[in-house]
């Protein structure tokens, strides 16, 4: 029984990695196609990341101080 658990543990390891199960089609177009997609994802990933923390505003203070006053 422990060997038949350790082997489906093994299996599903294995294939979850993307060794017995590829990720990317074996057409070399298709495959180029495909990580250019997940390059762009992985892109916009960064960019709604720093939207979501407010990293991509602009910033509003000024190095040094400035009268406010009329001079």
């Amino acid at each position: 029984m422990r060997r038949w658990i350790c082997a489906a543990l093994l299996l599903g390891c294995v294939t979850a990695s993307g060794c017995a199960l590829p990720i990317y089609s074996a057409i070399p177009e298709r495959r180029a196609e495909q990580l250019v997609y997940t390059s762009e994802n992985l892109r916009l990933l960064l960019q709604e990341w720093e939207r979501f923390w407010m990293v991509d505003q602009p910033d509003h203070m000024t190095p040094y101080r400035v009268h406010g006053g009329v001079i």
